[in-house]
């Protein structure tokens, strides 16, 4: 069973629901979740905020934030999970925030820096990625490690959960 299909399975199998928010991977990740048969059962939605007005109105990122911070960050991302959960109304909340490429990296901030934050019933948690490739590359590894986080959150595998 793909980890996707494992997530729907165990989300069914709890009655609890998925919502998610994408910046730079675009609803790849949504796209996965759908495709998994049974999926509307416990996926409310997600937003694909890949403009910082999205993410300000729709998921309630503060513009200070964003400022401080910028669009690609923990901090950022944590916010964009929360505000997924809450507006969504879902149990388990997923989000992906990053540079995908192959422009728009900086030295700060390079090509193929992702995170990913998961907000859930047991607290929050945000995971810093470098990844290598090319955008699709990058995109496909960012949902297989948000992935893995929602199944973490899901089981309670992780001591920070």
């Amino acid at each position: 069973m793909t980890p996707v299909a494992q997530l729907v399975a165990r989300l069914t199998e709890r009655s609890h629901t998925l919502a998610l928010a994408e910046s730079c991977t675009g609803g790849l990740l949504a796209a996965r979740v759908t495709s998994v048969p049974g999926a509307s059962a416990v996926f409310r939605g997600g937003v694909i905020a890949y403009h910082n007005e999205v993410k300000c109105d729709l998921l309630g990122v503060s513009a200070a934030t964003l400022a401080a911070y910028g669009a690609v960050s923990a901090e950022t991302a944590l916010a964009m999970a929360q505000g997924a959960r809450r507006r969504l109304q879902a149990t388990l909340a997923a989000s992906i925030t990053g540079v995908a490429g192959p422009d728009g990296g900086t030295a700060e901030k390079p090509v193929g820096i992702v995170f990913i934050a998961v907000a859930g019933p047991r607290g929050v948690r945000v995971e810093h990625c470098q990844f290598a490739g090319d955008r699709d590359a990058i995109c496909a590894q960012a949902c297989d490690a948000a992935l893995q986080m929602l199944l973490e959150a899901r089981e309670g595998q992780n001591d920070r959960w």
